[in-house]
């Protein structure tokens, strides 16, 4: 591992799950790590209702932008969180690998995505721990 961890988040669309798990990441451990999230089919825009549960807890990710998944950002990365995304995430050896089984927030209303949110966080609090930075 790096001396500054690099962690990137995964889901379907980059529209949710790990763009909140990467609005707490950068928001809690700050320079320490660097954050990147990424889709294996990204959206046109951050779930409104994401960025609406994030800005409760005083996260603003309303200029995140859904990205394209690369081979290039995996072998980049230390640590590579899953959620949700199946086959379509590639696989390296030598790689942390996680898959985090969460709530897809795609069209649920604040109260899903609210719980949704919270879980998140919990398990970025986890992984801050387990990198130890």
């Amino acid at each position: 591992m790096t001396e500054r961890p690099v962690v990137l988040f995964v889901c379907v669309h980059n529209a949710g799950r790990s763009q909140m798990a990467a609005g707490f990441l950068t928001h809690l451990a700050g320079d320490r790590i660097e954050v990147r999230s990424a889709g294996s089919m990204p959206g046109d825009q951050v779930n409104p209702v994401a960025v609406a549960a994030m800005a409760e807890v005083g996260i603003d990710i309303a200029g995140a932008q859904p990205k394209k998944l690369t081979d290039d950002a995996v072998i980049a990365s230390d640590v590579v969180i899953t959620m949700g995304c199946g086959d379509e995430c590639p696989f390296f050896p030598g790689k942390r690998y996680e898959d985090w089984v969460l709530t897809d927030p795609a069209g649920q209303g604040i109260e899903v995505v609210r719980r949704v949110r919270d879980e998140i966080r919990a398990r970025v609090e986890e992984l801050i721990v387990s990198l130890g930075v």
